[in-house]
């Protein structure tokens, strides 16, 4: 028996380039700080001025030391009106969250996602060296996905030869 049907040459197979997305390269590095003596509304009047949900708390070295958020600084707008105290008097370092999860700036973006998820937090700062270098958000995260846009989701890239 011979050949039925012959198409010519098979043309060359797609092969898969693995190129992993890290947080490092969707992190933002130019962020708004904040100190632990500052006032809780030297903080509000900044997240507003920002359009920021929060920001990380450093020392004078850079060293992470906690984050505060704008429910932080709504809890303290609830005692002081409810305890009937002026806003100006208390400090970031009563009311931020001094147990801080960070994410590694190597991590895959698509990992950083899954712990956002897990966690239900809106950022994570990255920290190397004991040094704050810069913060993930979820729109970030959104940001990596977007530029994958029909691509495959397995983090590779087509690339053909």
């Amino acid at each position: 028996m011979g050949i039925k049907s012959f198409q010519g040459a098979r043309k060359q197979q797609q092969v898969n380039e693995v190129r992993t997305l890290r947080v490092r390269d969707y992190m933002s590095t130019n962020l708004i700080t904040f100190r632990p003596e500052q006032s809780v509304q030297d903080v509000v009047e900044s997240l507003i001025q920002h359009k920021i949900s929060g920001g990380p708390v450093v020392n004078e070295r850079q060293e992470l030391i906690g984050i505060i958020s704008e429910g932080d600084c709504l809890k303290q707008l609830s005692d002081s009106r409810y305890y009937n105290m002026p806003l100006e008097h208390d400090t970031v370092a009563k009311r931020m969250i001094v147990d801080v999860e960070t994410i590694d700036g190597n991590m895959d973006v698509f990992d950083a996602a899954n712990k956002f998820l897990q966690s239900k937090r809106r950022r994570f700062p990255i920290v190397e060296n004991g040094k704050l270098v810069g913060q993930i958000s979820q729109k970030d995260i959104l940001v990596a996905a977007l530029q994958l846009k029909g691509e495959n989701w397995n983090n590779s890239i087509k690339k053909s030869y």
